[in-house]
């Protein structure tokens, strides 16, 4: 049982786990903003050219309320703004991780002198520059 804990403690400090968490608590924040911009800043503005359309009212009526029972409806209008959360969203995120693996990418190249390199690619360029230096000396001995 002792190792248990000891394994979960790893995991907690190693960082995981409070990457995983700092990831969650900006996600839901990042979430809560994009809900408002798309019913506080886009859909006033779709309501508007559609002739005063409330989105989020928007459904398909099954069954009507009457004495006892509740409506039943299909909400597409809701659907219509969770679906234009998750466009802005996923475009978002695609966005910052292609940012992110432009400036990874660039970061990585050793022969591009406008960032540094970092050590351990550094390293392992310069072995891979060696490497190929022994192999052409090696064919050209062979012949």
């Amino acid at each position: 049982m002792a190792s248990f804990f000891q394994e979960f403690k790893n995991f907690a400090v190693k960082g995981n786990m409070i990457d995983m968490a700092v990831g969650i608590v900006i996600g839901t924040a990042f979430n809560d903003v994009i809900s408002a911009i798309v019913k506080k800043v886009v859909l006033p503005p779709l309501s508007l050219l559609t002739d005063g359309v409330n989105f989020s009212d928007r459904k398909y009526i099954l069954r009507e309320a009457s004495a006892g029972n509740a409506e039943v409806a299909v909400g597409y209008g809701e659907l219509f703004e969770v679906m234009l959360d998750f466009l802005i969203i996923s475009f978002t995120i695609f966005l910052v991780v292609k940012f992110i693996n432009r400036f990874k990418r660039k970061s990585e190249d050793p022969n591009d002198k406008t960032v540094d390199t970092p050590k351990d690619i550094q390293l392992l360029s310069n072995i891979e520059r060696l490497m190929e230096e022994q192999n052409s000396y090696l064919k050209s001995k062979k012949s």
